[in-house]
């Protein structure tokens, strides 16, 4: 059923192909359909378009909507386009005429723009405290692990010495960074389409300020031109700002899969996070890790698979938008799953001491000998020629001590200095005011 249909349907066959996924996909938007709804029709009862009683009306059965979503007592009938027409006709069955009136001043066009911007404010809003539980884990294990060695690797080869407080402290900081780019993402998410209609907006005299303040959002989108243009461009920044996670979880999978494998053996997990194999009784496969590499190196394709989705269309709408929720809706649930494996691996992770006392690693510590020649006054070239003229005759010798000190070295991790960049970007977002403005839009 279509409520703008002609007197002439589609084809079953247009319609079975222009609405695609889009009954399953809305469910995930039907809650912020009703909150941008409520908002809009406090707007038009400002602006004259309803009286206060018709409004009054509209908010109560809006909210007992809004209460069946959240109790998963909501469907979108059989039939039925997408959640906007179902909830449009929930409320023209119960309300008659009135309910036909929430649709004036707004196009589906800026009704699904405000649903998606909603949603993803919501579920960047989860992230953001996954990310953040994520990160105090990773501090807190490169604290308890600072001391412990491993070996460092470039062109994995061995290099020099490095430490567990090392290799935790530098995903916690490759996240503070994420969490910058999912802030500048939130912002652009954080601004109001809603009254830009078709992408034209309203000969009505509308109020788009006070729709922006009852739906929480920092600021609106100004141009109806450019709210429109926004679609596909918002989705690209944030699914950008999630691979930029992704790719922080993917890179970190891949260190603990080797460094679990038999080879390395610097960490364990317990039986019970680990696989088997049907033939092979010794196996522990980082079954887990695998598969979060897979769904992080899979997300980030998303920027571009959005990309192509919306390269080279014109300014106003255009229905290959529609294919964009199929791409991002998924992403938040995929990355969340991500960041909770992740969590539950790492809080069980089992590190290996005294790896560096194996004699295989001694090479490990040749530039340690050559900075010690530079200090006892010996040229830099000099002392570099003389330890590999020693490693060459194999009468390299050694000292496995350490003292780094500088900023971000073994011994001075600078975790408070990556907690203060992290807590700082943290503070930016607005969380507090989004939920108060979601609050008072359904409290009843």
């Amino acid at each position: 059923m279509k409520l703008w249909q002609k007197d002439k349907d589609a084809l079953s066959e247009v319609t079975r192909f222009t609405v695609g996924h889009d009954r399953e996909l809305d469910l995930y938007l039907a809650a912020f359909d009703v909150l941008g709804s409520l908002a809009h029709t406090q707007m038009l009862e400002s602006v004259g378009l309803l009286s206060k009683e018709e409004l009054a009306l509209l908010a109560k059965e809006l909210k007992s909507i809004y209460q069946q979503i959240q109790q998963n007592n909501f469907t979108i009938e059989e039939g039925v386009e997408d959640i906007h027409s179902q909830i449009e006709i929930l409320l023209t069955r119960k309300l008659g005429d009135v309910g036909k009136k929430i649709h004036s001043a707004r196009s589906r066009n800026d009704q699904v723009l405000v649903d998606l911007k909603l949603f993803m404010r919501a579920e960047i809003q989860q992230l953001v405290g996954q990310i953040e539980k994520l990160f105090k884990l990773l501090i807190a294990k490169s604290g308890e692990h600072k001391d412990k060695l491993l070996p460092g690797y470039t062109h994995l080869q061995l290099a020099m010495p490095s430490s567990f407080g090392l290799w935790f402290g530098a995903y916690a900081e490759s996240l503070a960074d994420d969490l910058i780019t999912l802030e500048s993402a939130f912002r652009i998410v954080n601004k109001n389409p809603l009254g830009s209609a078709a992408g034209y907006g309203s000969s009505f005299p509308i109020n788009r300020t006070l729709t922006t303040e009852l739906l929480g959002f920092d600021d609106l989108h100004y141009n109806v031109v450019y709210s429109q243009m926004a679609r596909g461009k918002t989705e690209r920044i944030v699914a950008q700002a999630l691979s930029n996670v992704a790719a922080t979880l993917a890179k970190l999978s891949m260190d603990a899969c080797l460094y679990l494998n038999q080879n390395f053996g610097f960490i364990s997990f317990p039986d019970e996070l680990t696989t088997g194999s049907s033939i092979m009784p010794h196996k522990k496969n980082p079954d887990v890790f695998e598969l979060i590499r897979a769904k992080c190196n899979d997300l980030q394709s998303l920027p571009n698979q959005i990309a192509m989705i919306t390269s080279n269309l014109p300014s106003g709408y255009h229905r290959d938008w529609q294919l964009l929720k199929e791409k991002i809706i998924p992403a938040f649930k995929t990355l969340s799953d991500c960041l909770e494996m992740t969590g539950l691996m790492l809080s069980a992770i089992q590190v290996k001491e005294n790896i560096l006392e194996d004699e295989k690693y001694k090479f490990l510590f040749s530039v340690e000998e050559v900075n010690k020649l530079v200090l006892a006054g010996i040229p830099f070239r000099d002392a570099y020629v003389q330890v590999g003229k020693a490693i060459k005759a194999r009468t390299f010798t050694y000292s496995s001590n350490l003292n780094h000190t500088h900023e971000g070295s073994i011994g001075n991790l600078c975790s408070d200095k990556i907690k203060l960049s992290f807590e700082t970007t943290l503070s930016k977002f607005n969380f507090d005011n989004v939920n108060q403005a979601v609050n008072n839009l359904i409290k009843t």
